[in-house]
């Protein structure tokens, strides 16, 4: 059964909301769309923040928030199966399910990468305090995989929803995605590892003789730019993948790519321009200079 019009139309306004408040670099080029698929992005935003939420509430047991995941995805399930709902968010993803033919199997991809964030094992700790089980991952292969899980399947579903017809550019989300992902984890490296979460691989630790102690010393920022800077490279490359995927994608999206793109990119460069230190303070680009990179994508819409 479809939900009503006027229903449809508030659970899509409550999207549009959610992702306007949250999304501080995403929604810039969510602006840049026809109306029909800042909707449908909007929606995918929502319901991916409502499964970051649920992981990372630390008012929860590891375990409540697994099973509350997964009662997540077979909500969408049900509802994308024909139940009504009148949870807006759930509503207005599997109208944009059905209308753009996102695979229902990615969006419960997409869920189950934020579980990945969660310790292994459920630990003594109180709820607030720090976790345990530290993430880490040993090889730069397995960082990979974990950026494909977070970022990559959000790339694969926004290309259903920007429109298609050449297959490489599905591969070429995938990598877009891990250089977007490993944007965020250099910029964040310092508050992930205040939440025992430690995304540089311990590979690369031991190839410049660095020590993972080292990020939470006053010495962090000199110890740890070799290793950061080995990590804006990689994603440097894959940055290139961006550029053979935006002409890939249907016309009226290529301008919204081009700023999520472009936004990202320059927050890197922001980031060697500080010779790496991110724990001074957080690495951002100002509301001007997103709203300049918009203007810029508002012009390839018109040309």
């Amino acid at each position: 059964m479809r939900q009503h019009p006027l229903q449809l139309r508030a659970a899509y306004s409550v999207c549009r909301h959610i992702a306007r408040s949250s999304a501080k670099n995403f929604y810039y080029g969510f602006m840049v769309l026809p109306s029909h698929k800042r909707n449908a992005l909007s929606a995918v935003y929502a319901f991916m923040r409502h499964a970051d939420d649920i992981s990372d509430d630390p008012s929860l047991p590891v375990g409540e928030r697994r099973e509350k995941l997964t009662q997540w995805i077979g909500s969408l399930g049900r509802v994308v199966a024909g139940e009504l709902t009148d949870d807006p968010v759930l509503m207005a993803l599997a109208d944009a399910q059905k209308t753009f033919k996102i695979p229902l199997e990615l969006l419960e991809k997409l869920v189950r990468g934020t579980a990945m964030d969660l310790p292994v094992t459920e630990g003594s700790s109180p709820p607030g305090s720090a976790p345990d089980s530290a993430i880490r991952y040993q090889t730069f292969e397995q960082l990979y995989d974990y950026c494909y899980h977070v970022a990559s399947v959000v790339g694969l579903i926004c290309i259903r929803i920007f429109g298609y017809r050449d297959p490489r550019a599905e591969k070429l989300a995938e990598k877009t995605g891990v250089a977007f992902q490993l944007t965020n984890i250099i910029r964040d490296v310092k508050e992930d590892s205040q939440l025992g979460r430690v995304y540089l691989p311990e590979e690369d630790f031991r190839r410049y003789g660095v020590d993972t102690g080292a990020l939470n010393n006053g010495n962090a920022a000199v110890k740890l730019r070799p290793v950061l800077e080995l990590e804006a490279d990689r994603a440097r490359e894959l940055y290139r993948a961006a550029e053979e995927l935006i002409p890939l994608v249907d016309d009226d999206s290529q301008p919204a790519l081009w700023a999520l793109v472009e936004i990202y990119r320059r927050l890197l460069n922001r980031i060697a321009a500080r010779d790496y230190d991110v724990f001074a303070g957080r690495v951002r680009l100002s509301t001007a200079e997103k709203l300049g990179v918009l203007a810029k994508g508002f012009v390839r819409r018109l040309l």
